[in-house]
């Protein structure tokens, strides 16, 4: 039985993801802080129903914490290493960006020394689409440049794609990073847009649409994402033998063990679509408050996910309508709205 480590198990990827490598038979160590960053309550939830399988346990502690992944790591001795926890959120990263700095920064550190020691089959650690920042060139692809971050979130994630790929170089260590595009879904986290347009309607307050609602996304559904995320787990990088062997398409780095794969739909979704679908699917019409652009926000995402594919022969699909239906079955069962 393969174990692997999961940093984030009580967080809304960590979470679905955990739920999948269980379901296949994979012993499974959860790692997190309970950061009061949104509701604990919500995540204690997460938790307690992966603590029903027998091949789940969990530690919570700060990643950042002097020790804390080395004794954890150490007592399980995971063959894979999933890094997901992370200080999430691009406009919280404007009010408290050291808590970026530690979470993101000296955690990843942290998870990437017990790697290290523990020389794990493969890392996979994730990134976000948020690092290509100001690129215009869409839809974006792994092997573009992305050095125009415009958030302390979004270059702390930079900050840890270097990293990885140093410790591959230096130490051998089959690394994949992997760049989300905006995930949502069942158990979601409430500081997302869907979750809090649901909630927002359901209670007939207002909901904030930035720059007028001109805005684009490529929503990723969560079980498309954690499938993606699984079969990269069978499909560790190797570090190849000359530069000519890297094919044009593949972001393998020429001189290490490292690869960076976008995880989304590829399909840009404009922002006031995704709201209709949500009135749709809830039979409520928005009160909406249309402002201007955010700090820091980007005007659209979009990937390009043919690398996924040739990797793994698969790419996300859901519609976003059909998850928006399903997000909303699961808010008003959970909440009894």
């Amino acid at each position: 039985m393969q174990k692997v480590l999961v940093t984030g198990t009580a967080g809304f990827i960590g979470f679905h993801l955990a739920k999948l490598l269980l379901a296949e038979g994979f012993q499974v160590h959860g790692f997190d802080g309970m950061s009061d960053y949104y509701d604990v309550a919500l995540k204690k939830r997460r938790h307690a129903m992966l603590l029903q399988n027998p091949n789940f346990a969990a530690t919570e502690a700060l990643l950042e914490e002097d020790g804390a992944v080395d004794r954890v790591a150490d007592a399980f001795q995971p063959d894979i290493i999933v890094h997901l926890a992370a200080q999430a959120g691009v406009r919280y990263s404007l009010e408290n960006p050291r808590a970026y700095i530690d979470a993101n920064v000296v955690g990843t550190f942290n998870v990437m020394e017990a790697a290290r020691r523990l020389e794990v089959k493969h890392l996979l650690m994730a990134s976000t689409s948020s690092v290509y920042g100001a690129n215009e060139e869409m839809p974006f692809v792994e092997t573009e440049k992305a050095d125009t971050p415009l958030t302390i979130y979004a270059a702390t994630k930079k900050a840890t794609e270097a990293m990885g790929h140093s410790y591959a170089h230096l130490w051998n260590l089959p690394t994949t990073m992997f760049r989300f595009f905006t995930v949502y879904g069942t158990w979601g986290r409430p500081d997302l847009a869907l979750y809090k347009f649901v909630d927002a309607i359901l209670d007939d307050r207002p909901i904030d649409i930035y720059n007028h609602g001109d805005m684009y996304r490529d929503f990723t559904y969560v079980d498309d994402l954690v499938k993606a995320i699984r079969l990269l787990i069978d499909t560790p990088p190797v570090r190849p033998a000359s530069r000519e062997d890297v094919p044009e398409w593949d972001s393998l780095s020429p001189v290490a063990p490292y690869r960076v794969v976008n995880i989304g739909n590829s399909d840009k979704v404009r922002l006031l679509d995704f709201i209709d679908a949500i009135e749709e699917s809830l039979g409520k019409k928005a009160i909406r408050n249309y402002m201007d652009m955010q700090k820091g926000d980007v005007p659209a995402t979009w990937a390009n996910a043919e690398l996924l594919q040739n990797l793994t022969g698969y790419r996300p699909q859901t519609d976003f309508k059909d998850g928006i239906a399903r997000f909303v079955a699961w808010f008003r069962d959970y909440y009894g709205k």
